[in-house]
């Protein structure tokens, strides 16, 4: 069984591995080790290896969820290794394999998510001054590229997206950020701009991506490719509500560099908390959904005259006949 273990470990090096056994999920060697002080859990050990016991830590796996989410919110990806065979056949340990890796840009589940914001992924290719940004909520389905000038820029983008993860190459500078970001380092040619191209291509079932106002975005392109292997990578699926990709240009709305959107106290005040800001007199969202909606909107004000007079068009609907009531009700 421990060598099982290994080898799939072996493959998963940057991961937690949670390995399935009966009704737990197991934890082991220095995954273990870092795990229980994270979860608060029991570091026990189980058999020895060079004479030494084998640490390890367990959690239930009808409660995998919640400590899951303590694991992610701490910086950490986690591997799930589930049994795929049946234990009446076979003749050793029961078949594993690894179903998905839950990383902190890459939640899909509601129980893990945060309420407050967006679990925003991105990846970033930078040449001499320029740079290409790609993000994408993974449980919305939400694609998004824009390309940028300058650090000064760059790093307003980023603090206004404030990933959960970012991707960067190998050897590339990392941006300066205000909040905590969890990094992942990948080779330079995952972030092959033709690859991308052919990627994304396949994804959207297109030929070219010129319907998506984004064919002569080159770092863009390349770096919504990486980012779009590599969430399939995690969530081991095709992603098929992940139907299409938009560019987002900077002209659009009003920019906001990182000082001005601390002092103006969108959604935190400059004491961190979200009394007295912006958010908090506007917020009478009624789900998380409308929530991080809300949010997105504060900050990226809108400058499209058509995107805003659609926003108010929708207000005088859902006010006709009140119809906004039942609305509010079934949400």
């Amino acid at each position: 069984m421990m060598r099982q273990f290994l080898a799939i470990k072996a493959a998963h090096p940057d991961e937690l591995l949670f390995y399935r056994m009966g009704d737990f999920y197991e934890l082991f060697y220095r995954d273990a080790e870092i795990a229980a002080p994270v979860l608060d859990i029991t570091l026990t050990s189980r058999g020895k290896s060079a004479g030494e016991p084998i640490p390890m830590a367990g959690v239930p796996y009808h409660a995998a969820d919640g400590y899951l989410a303590k694991l992610v919110r701490a910086g950490f990806s986690v591997a799930i290794a589930e049994q795929i065979g049946d234990p009446n056949e076979s003749k050793g340990p029961v078949e594993r394999q690894v179903v998905r890796v839950v990383t902190p840009g890459t939640l899909t589940d509601e129980s893990l998510l945060d309420a407050n914001g967006d679990a925003l992924i991105v990846a970033v290719v930078r040449h001499q001054l320029s740079a290409g940004i790609a993000w994408m909520d993974v449980s919305s389905g939400r694609f998004l590229v824009s390309e940028v000038e300058g650090d000064e820029a760059l790093n307003a983008e980023l603090q206004r997206l404030a990933p959960a993860e970012l991707l960067l190459a190998e050897g590339a500078s990392p941006p300066t950020l205000a909040h905590s970001v969890a990094i992942r380092r990948l080779p330079e040619w995952q972030f092959d701009e033709g690859s991308a191209r052919q990627a994304l291509n396949q994804q959207f079932q297109t030929r070219d991506l010129s319907g998506f106002g984004c064919d002569g975005l080159s770092l863009a392109i390349a770096a919504a490719g990486c980012l779009l292997d590599y969430v399939k990578d995690t969530q081991r699926t095709d992603l098929p509500h992940l139907v299409s990709i938009r560019h987002e240009r900077q002209s659009d709305s009003v920019i906001l560099d990182a000082p001005t959107r601390r002092n103006l106290e969108l959604d935190q005040n400059l004491h961190g908390s979200e009394d007295n800001t912006l958010f908090s007199v506007l917020n009478t969202t009624v789900t998380a959904m409308g929530t991080r909606h809300l949010k997105r909107w504060l900050h990226r004000p809108v400058r499209i005259r058509s995107e805003l007079e659609a926003r108010l068009d929708a207000v005088s609907a859902l006010q006709s006949n009140y119809n906004y009531e039942p609305v509010r009700g079934t949400l």
